[in-house]
């Protein structure tokens, strides 16, 4: 990941936690989501078209979070493909890394069912943005 990544806090909810006392692994999935939510308008504009499923999603747990913990996720593109984006995380808790994950999200054609070309305007922003 760059020097200096896109970071999205997180506002945790206590159902996010389960009866061990920390978030299930499974949110923490969601919080994934929520930074690449807050990341793609920021860098690609209006993503209004951009239609996407995720393809492949790999996360490493390297430690509980708990109510107590602040919450952030640090974000980048690291690889832009015809079709693709390649998604790199951080997942701290109170400045610790809590997990590490990759993602990658294909455009896709829901009337075709199949994967589309993301627009080059597009490719080029994140680029620029990630410096790749």
């Amino acid at each position: 990941m760059r020097e200096d990544p896109f970071v999205v806090d997180i506002d945790m909810r206590y159902n996010d936690v389960d009866l061990l006392g920390h978030v299930n692994n499974a949110i923490y999935v969601s919080y994934l989501e929520e930074a690449r939510v807050e990341y793609l308008p920021e860098v690609l504009g209006d993503t209004d078209a951009l239609d996407g499923v995720i393809a492949n999603l790999e996360i490493d747990y390297h430690r509980p979070i708990t109510l107590e913990d602040d919450v952030e996720v640090a974000i980048a593109i690291t690889e832009v493909g015809n079709s693709t984006l390649h998604f790199e995380y951080e997942v701290r808790a109170s400045g610790k890394v809590a997990a590490t994950a990759t993602t990658v999200q294909v455009a896709y054609d829901a009337e075709a069912e199949e994967s589309r070309e993301l627009p080059e305007a597009w490719k080029q922003r994140v680029r620029e943005f990630e410096g790749l």
